[in-house]
């Protein structure tokens, strides 16, 4: 791995990740839309859009693995979520292939199993439940993933990102907070790790509290250095309500699944959380 780009790299998992690779490989090449500023030792700035066949062939030339952390983060509009997240993604993994990129680390979200009920144990291999269009963006791009390793021979790691943030703030968020370095690592093992062909894998620290059994990832290699238990006895006594309805309460989704957050009165009612048989 000599050249390893990195796209949504001004985002905010991006601006974090570009740091924690500083020095990682010989050249990082990062890239968003927006204003990356300086180059710094050992990178390449490349501002793209990923809608655009021109931007994407210049981006994934000379490259050896890709983190792609490039797309809309949150519930957003259909056609928004179709252009960025599900079209953009497929055309981002076919110039990838055509350039003869080895390796994929797919940033995907646990808004792809969201509608889980919370308690349940999931280890990756459950099939998906979105909870929002967000998510259902996050699934399709598991399953092309999945479509270009089988097809094309590409080592890719689908990466369902928990909470990713400077610490946790409610309950369901002690379950799934990563920090970026524990993050970080599980990218580097997507690119590195020998004999990959496509997995999942939660993006979690060590946390005692959690719904997700990351077995596939400890079998890769991952060893977490941080753990939101850290911060449990504070989050216990804050006393602070968890947003989100009746449904968002119930799942693993949290207040992706709520009404409010995506303000759609056609969204299945409570039942749709109930645990399969």
């Amino acid at each position: 791995m000599k050249r390893i780009l990195l796209t949504g790299a001004g985002g905010g998992i991006g601006r974090r990740m570009r740091q924690a690779l500083a020095g990682a490989y010989p050249i990082l090449r990062v890239s968003d839309m927006v204003d990356l500023g300086s180059a710094g030792d050992g990178e390449e700035i490349a501002v793209a859009d990923l809608t655009r066949a021109e931007d994407l062939e210049r981006i994934v030339d000379g490259v050896d693995g890709i983190i792609h952390l490039g797309g809309l983060s949150v519930e957003n509009a259909w056609d928004d979520i179709l252009r960025t997240n599900i079209d953009g993604a497929y055309r981002l993994f076919e110039a990838a292939y055509n350039a003869g990129v080895k390796r994929i680390v797919f940033a995907s979200s646990n808004h792809a199993i969201g509608f889980y009920p919370r308690g349940q144990i999931l280890d990756g291999s459950e099939r998906p439940r979105p909870d929002c269009r967000y998510g259902l963006s996050k699934v399709f791009g598991e399953g092309l993933s999945q479509y270009f390793a089988d097809n094309y021979g590409l080592g890719i790691l689908s990466i369902r990102i928990g909470w990713c943030f400077e610490k946790p703030e409610t309950q369901r968020t002690l379950g799934s907070w990563v920090s970026i370095g524990d993050l970080t690592q599980l990218c580097r093992i997507g690119l590195e790790v020998p004999d990959l062909h496509h997995e999942i894998v939660y993006g979690m620290s060590d946390n005692s509290r959690t719904w997700w059994d990351n077995k596939t990832a400890r079998r890769l290699g991952y060893r977490p250095n941080d753990s939101s238990d850290v911060w449990a006895a504070e989050v216990d006594s804050s006393g602070v309500p968890e947003p989100g309805d009746e449904v968002g309460l119930a799942v693993q989704g949290g207040p992706f699944a709520s009404e409010g957050y995506q303000g759609d009165p056609r969204r299945v009612a409570v039942q749709g959380a109930k645990s399969e048989s």
